[in-house]
């Protein structure tokens, strides 16, 4: 573990840090979504909602699984805010919520792509 030898503490950093953290209900939030996008095959569902609106049965074909998982995964999802859907008909189509989803999905990805 390491340890922070000063002595001094730099109390305006602190407390102009301080100042600026978001209450601690935001930042769970934060945690939560970042969360949902830790698992791949919610990754495969979001990317897919990119190009196209799509029906369970349409991203169950598309990722080769059945339809309870990725219904699951939907749920997940539709709970975090991350997807939102309309009925037509007896068929449940899903898309992103907005275009924040999209914006945070490309900075990961343009992060995990860097050449370190």
């Amino acid at each position: 573990m390491i340890k922070c030898d000063c002595i001094a503490i730099h109390q305006d950093i602190v407390n102009k840090v301080k100042a600026s953290m978001p209450d601690e209900e935001k930042l769970y939030d934060l945690a939560e979504v970042f969360k949902v996008f830790g698992d791949t095959t919610r990754i495969k569902i979001l990317y897919a909602l990119f190009a196209s609106e799509m029906c369970v049965c349409d991203i169950a074909v598309l990722l080769n699984m059945n339809q309870s998982a990725i219904s699951h995964q939907l749920r997940v999802l539709k709970q975090s805010k991350l997807v939102k859907y309309r009925k037509e008909g007896k068929t449940v189509f899903y898309s992103l919520d907005d275009e924040h989803v999209k914006h945070i999905f490309d900075q990961g990805f343009i992060h995990v792509s860097e050449n370190k």
